[in-house]
């Protein structure tokens, strides 16, 4: 028999065809699911484009949740098909019921466990060696909670781990050497190599929250206006505060920033 010229299938065309394995369309001959219309000469079994059509439909209520044994009920009886899709149709709604109520356990799970880890203003201070930093993050609270500068801050520092902070640390002790080290080898504020480091000293703060050559510009205010920030830098190197900030300014006004007009934004 030439079973191309009467539609008929291989086993292997069907299940290449379908995109389930041999051993699949085996398995569900077995079960009485699917029965081959034809055999070949040599006894291989043939499918008909009909028997195609049923194995679609098993794929199709196997997808809705469908036990084998069921599957083959429904299509063997007319009568109680709709019954059981009904069935089955509420049996799903009752298990996306339960799914729900699973994901909204294993979030509140997951937030206990970020609460329980999340690291404590003193805990940070620790780490940074700096033991002004929960004055200096009260102060910023007070001025800046409700920004929208500060809703970012406040998300991206609680979902940081010690390691994290530690790499803070270790990046802003490497930046401050490197400053210091330019300031006493007369690098010249406004020059490609103290504007390099005033883009590198942006970025880091930038890991916090967006920090603009503008915000660059007020935030370098401070270094030389409060005395607790003069004393952090000038302790690194005598007068680094007031170079750092000339040459923030220079690197700001060199992106169209004019230092005495700058703005937060």
């Amino acid at each position: 028999m030439n079973s191309e010229a009467h539609g008929l299938r291989s086993v292997g065309e069907v299940a290449e065809l379908l995109g389930i394995s041999v051993r699949t369309l085996h398995h569900w001959e077995e079960r009485g699911l699917v029965v081959s219309s034809e055999r070949s000469a040599s006894n291989y079994r043939l499918y008909s484009e009909d028997d195609i059509v049923r194995m679609q439909q098993v794929m199709i209520y196997r997808a809705t949740g469908m036990s084998l044994d069921a599957v083959r009920d429904v299509l063997d009886t007319d009568d109680d098909r709709l019954s059981r899709l009904q069935h089955q149709r509420a049996l799903l709604m009752r298990k996306e019921t339960e799914l729900h109520r699973m994901v909204r356990a294993l979030d509140e799970l997951l937030e206990d466990a970020m609460t329980n880890n999340r690291l404590s203003v003193e805990d940070v201070a620790e780490i940074l060696e700096d033991a002004a930093f929960p004055v200096y993050q009260a102060e910023a609270e007070q001025r800046w909670e409700g920004t929208d500068d500060w809703k970012v801050s406040a998300e991206t520092t609680a979902a940081m781990s010690r390691a994290d902070w530690e790499a803070v640390r270790e990046r802003t002790r490497a930046c401050e050497e490197a400053l210091a080290t330019a300031m006493h080898e007369g690098v010249a504020a406004g020059s490609p190599e103290a504007n390099a480091l005033a883009e590198r000293h942006r970025t880091l703060l930038s890991d916090f929250f967006p920090v603009t050559h503008a915000k660059h510009v007020l935030i370098a205010r401070g270094y030389v206006e409060d005395p607790r920030f003069s004393a952090h830098y000038d302790q690194r190197a005598d007068g680094l505060a007031a170079w750092l900030k000339s040459v923030i300014d220079a690197n700001a006004a060199g992106h169209g920033v004019d230092p005495d007009a700058a703005a937060w934004e």
